[in-house]
């Protein structure tokens, strides 16, 4: 098993909902599927179309990630670091690694996202996710 697939990066993470969710989501949209047009009455909320010739900002025709890719860093490695960084609050810096390590576990991370930070060295105090990601060896932008 790779380092990625320890995390649950975004294609890995399931997107489904439960049989409620649903419901409620087909509930609201019923009117615009039967009237073919929006119905919010306040047309200030409607979500304002793409206009012709604008960038396609939900494409990503390269398969990189949304933004790029920093200069000395990979795909994994961003998606690693945003795993951990999504675990992590900045309420819970500065720490060491043990008590990131129970943060994590208070924000119900993933048993690899915890491992992961059991990795960390004894005796350092952590400021920030930089802190941490270049303590465990991952590569950083330059």
């Amino acid at each position: 098993m790779t380092d990625s697939e320890q995390f649950a990066g975004t294609s890995a993470r399931s997107t489904k909902h439960s049989p409620r969710v649903d419901e409620e989501l087909e509930h609201e949209i019923q009117g615009m599927l039967k009237g073919e047009r929006a119905t919010r009455a306040e047309e200030w909320r409607e979500v304002e179309p793409v206009a012709e010739g604008d960038p396609d900002i939900d494409s990503d025709p390269a398969g990189t990630l949304v933004g790029g890719t920093p200069v000395g860093m990979d795909a994994d490695a961003v998606v690693r670091r945003a795993e951990l960084a999504r675990w992590l609050d900045r309420a819970d810096f500065p720490a060491d690694g043990p008590t990131l390590v129970e943060a994590a576990r208070d924000h119900r991370a993933p048993d690899a996202v915890a491992a992961e930070l059991e990795r960390l060295p004894e005796g350092q105090t952590y400021e920030r996710i930089g802190d941490v990601v270049r303590a465990l060896g991952y590569p950083t932008e330059t």
